[in-house]
């Protein structure tokens, strides 16, 4: 089996967002580049039954290479985001408060200054079926100068040059969106960061705790 350090970490991967209730059942979904091809994870297998022989490896155009089941089929979305920029690891996720969020702002407010984890605004898709060619140019429009979006009334993207940090990166969104919600339903006008200031951290807080390799 080609790669298997790759897909025994999108497994643990996996295993990790349930764990932190990012995903609920075989909600969400996971992939990694490496060379001109993709491992992703297959649709409709509980990741808690998910092996490393179980995640598929793609060529970029979607052909399979080395595939027991059916790819997730939000593998065009996968492939759009590959096709368009220099990510290396995508993860996308249900999870609660990303997916309310969505439903209520065109963009998360700048409520905290882990905005600038993401390096630019962090927009919302609009709603689109899942695993249509419409989704997938609307996650990759959302994604312009970002490395994390919302999809409208669905749930959540972030990509990175490693899977460790995509899923941090999944991580901090979530906790940024449950921080936002509470901001917007406590009916007090919010006190938002400037744009001013968000420029200045914005670099500060992305070289905290470097990780060798992950400048995406």
């Amino acid at each position: 089996m080609r790669y298997r350090a790759q897909r025994e970490a999108i497994v643990a991967t996996c295993r990790r967002l349930v764990e932190q209730r990012l995903v609920v059942g075989t909600a969400g979904n996971v992939s990694l580049r490496v060379d001109d091809l993709l491992l992703v994870t297959p649709s409709g297998v509980d990741y808690d039954q998910l092996t490393p022989e179980q995640v598929g490896l793609h060529r970029l155009d979607g052909r399979a290479v080395e595939a027991p089941l059916s790819p997730t089929s939000e593998l065009p979305m996968h492939q759009a985001i590959y096709a368009a920029g220099p990510a290396r690891a995508i993860v996308h996720t249900h999870s609660v408060a990303a997916t309310a969020l969505s439903c209520v702002v065109e963009e998360i407010p700048p409520v905290h200054y882990y905005l600038g984890i993401f390096g630019g605004a962090v927009r919302v898709a609009p709603y689109a079926p899942y695993g249509s060619p419409e989704l997938a140019e609307a996650t990759v429009a959302a994604l312009q100068g970002s490395s994390a979006c919302l999809l409208g009334n669905h749930g959540a993207v972030t990509v990175a040059g490693t899977l460790a940090h995509a899923f941090r990166r999944a991580a901090y969104l979530e906790w940024l969106a449950e921080v936002a919600l509470r901001v917007l339903s406590s009916g007090v006008t919010p006190r938002l960061l400037f744009a001013e200031e968000l420029a200045e951290v914005t670099p500060r807080i992305q070289e905290y705790g470097q990780h060798p390799g992950e400048e995406i």
